[in-house]
């Protein structure tokens, strides 16, 4: 049920919630923002593929060791979301997770190493199995490393 209410809440107010979620973030250095009632977010900054223009994304993530994975959901849609398709192209990323802000390498994570993942990070936040029962593709995992 969480699961199908926030679908109805990314489809219907979403992309312009995420815009105001962004500016509050680091307006407050992550005071407000980093923690929500879906689990903890962060801002991904990733450089447009096409455009070479910055993008910020705010994204659930979960925490594996010193690394942050985020799941390209979409809310379930059938396209991959456009940070996706920047990292793909350009890995080198900035992150902020609460106050801290950092310079990140992103890897798009294989079969192998999302398969020994996927159960752990949907019991982390059951959203992200629900978008991919929405869907056709398989939601990719990526590994968001900090670097020195």
């Amino acid at each position: 049920m969480f699961a199908r209410l926030t679908v109805f809440f990314d489809r219907l107010v979403g992309r312009r919630s995420y815009r105001i979620h962004r500016v509050v973030y680091r307006w407050t250095w992550g005071i407000i923002g980093h923690r929500t009632m879906f689990g903890p977010m962060l801002l991904l900054t990733t450089t447009g593929r096409k455009t070479g223009q910055q993008r910020t994304t705010p994204l659930l993530y979960m925490p594996d060791g010193a690394r942050y994975l985020v799941v390209g959901s979409n809310g379930g849609r059938p396209q991959p979301p456009a940070w996706i398709l920047n990292v793909a192209a350009t890995p080198a990323v900035r992150i902020q997770v609460g106050r801290r802000r950092l310079a990140a390498q992103a890897e798009v994570l294989g079969p192998e190493e999302r398969a020994a993942l996927w159960p752990r990070m949907t019991e982390h936040y059951k959203g992200w199995a629900h978008y991919e029962d929405l869907t056709d593709r398989a939601l990719k995992v990526v590994a968001l490393t900090p670097q020195p």
